[in-house]
């Protein structure tokens, strides 16, 4: 499967591509041989009509007149020989079939039943005589001399060597007939398969309607394909912006059916979301006014040491409301982006941590302002280095800046995580201790926020173990073409 194309567009080309190969290596194969197969039947009617000519002409003619006759007419790629008795082959081998068709033609071309034997066998290029071209050899060596010298008289008549390339390969044809007095006349005749050349026409024609079907179906499949590419396109940003536009239901029906179920889902899920934080929205503001009342209470108590607990106890109620919307808020809120100053927002929350005595250390800096949203940014940076200095002590950030993403690495100087829970602490409210005191952690939702930002502006936000201690959350923003 590696040698796959990852694509449905190339594994369609991919298919489509080698069953044409395959479909076109088997028409030239099948016309090739078809080819052949006219070829050697044309040329075995002409050698049969020729025979018989010579046959007819023989019969007619007394022993003297004949020899002079057939002396003349023995010239390759066929050869004649008078013989009082048949003879048989050293190594023929019979071929039936093409043995009876030649038979069949000559009793045609004959238009008698008189006794003819015929043997048939292949002839490889470049194979010496040997067997059935024996007696051929033979006769052609009597008859060298005489078809040199009329070689010489008849500028037109082909002699021995250049005979010599179209006598090396196809078939052999061995014909025996008896002529009307009782002797019989041999034929020594080779017929070529089919021309040795390439026929580069039918090639040229096969590649030319390849070619053709080939840009066919690479328009066809792209414009097959070039749907499920938009819904790619569409549900990569749906995960972005959970109120984008909703697809145009346009094009062939099963395409219309696919555009319709996703702008169904995308309105599903924007008012399963905004049903969601209705609620949480309402539930704030219900909780608001008991809180305010409680305080009231709490101001109330003489003990000075169970009223800090209980105000508390109000505050840690409140900001876990107040997370807990914001954490809501991240997935339909629509983004504002504009370019940020990576550096100044970076200084501005070193100050900030200062104030209150933490320790945030900057390396490296931005190349260019970043486009995105500065509030989501700044609150996403917040949380990954209040996760860093709760857990860790202090916060170190290093900036790696390129054309293609801006990278911000804050690791921290803690014990890490286990590597099993990496991925859990982005859940909501998952913590990793027992209790869920806020002297060893917060609400479990500072990094699920810092996630979704995240990933709204296209990026990620990712924990491992530091090699050399701490923990590195991980920080990547991709920088989208045309915008610094």
């Amino acid at each position: 499967m590696r040698l796959l194309p990852a694509s449905l567009f190339g594994r369609m080309m991919l298919i489509l591509f080698s069953g044409l190969v395959l479909a076109q290596i088997l028409s030239a194969s099948i016309n090739f041989a078809e080819r052949d197969r006219l070829l050697l039947r044309s040329s075995g009617m002409q050698s049969a009509q020729r025979i018989a000519d010579i046959v007819k002409l023989l019969d007619s003619l007394g022993p003297a007149e004949r020899q002079r006759i057939i002396t003349i007419l023995s010239v390759p790629p066929q050869v004649v020989k008078l013989e009082a008795t048949p003879r048989v082959p050293r190594a023929a081998a019979l071929d039936n079939s093409h043995a009876a068709m030649f038979s069949a033609a000559l009793h045609a071309a004959l238009g008698d039943a008189r006794p003819l034997r015929v043997f048939v066998r292949q002839v490889a290029p470049g194979a010496r005589p040997s067997g059935l071209e024996s007696g051929r050899r033979g006769m052609m060596g009597e008859h060298a001399g005489m078809a040199a010298a009329m070689s010489a008289a008849m500028p037109g008549m082909p002699d021995m060597q250049a005979m010599r390339p179209f006598m090396s390969s196809g078939l052999m044809f061995l014909t025996q007939v008896q002529l009307r007095d009782g002797s019989w006349v041999a034929f020594d005749t080779q017929l070529p398969q089919g021309p040795a050349s390439t026929p580069w026409r039918l090639l040229l024609t096969l590649l030319v309607l390849l070619l053709t079907v080939l840009v066919l179906s690479y328009a066809a499949v792209r414009w097959m394909t070039r749907p499920l590419a938009v819904l790619a396109s569409a549900a990569d940003a749906l995960g972005k912006d959970i109120n984008r536009p909703p697809l145009p239901e346009t094009g062939p029906t099963e395409v219309r059916r696919a555009a319709h179920a996703f702008n169904i889902m995308q309105s599903s899920l924007v008012r399963f979301i905004q049903d969601r934080t209705r609620i949480f929205a309402a539930m704030s503001h219900d909780l608001k006014t008991p809180i305010t009342r409680m305080r009231l209470r709490t101001e109330l108590l003489e003990d000075a040491d169970l009223r800090q607990r209980f105000d508390k106890d109000l505050r840690e109620m409140e900001l876990m409301v107040t997370h807990t919307l914001d954490f809501m808020r991240g997935f339909e809120q629509p983004q504002v982006a504009r370019p940020i100053d990576i550096t100044a927002l970076l200084e501005s929350l070193q100050a900030d941590n200062q104030d209150m005595h933490r320790e945030v250390a900057i390396e490296g800096q931005a190349l260019a302002p970043y486009v995105g949203d500065p509030e989501r940014l700044k609150r996403c940076l917040s949380n990954l280095i209040d996760n860093a200095i709760l857990y860790g002590r202090q916060a170190r950030i290093t900036v790696e800046d390129s054309p293609a993403a801006l990278t911000l690495r804050i690791r921290d100087q803690g014990p890490g995580i286990a590597p099993d829970e990496l991925g859990k602490v982005f859940e909501p409210f998952y913590r990793l201790e027992a209790s869920r005191s806020r002297e060893t952690g917060g609400t479990g939702l500072g990094l699920g926020i810092a996630r979704n930002i995240a990933r709204a502006a296209g990026g990620n936000v990712t924990l491992r173990n530091h090699p050399d201690g701490g923990l590195e959350a991980t920080l990547h923003l991709p920088r989208k073409p045309g915008l610094p």
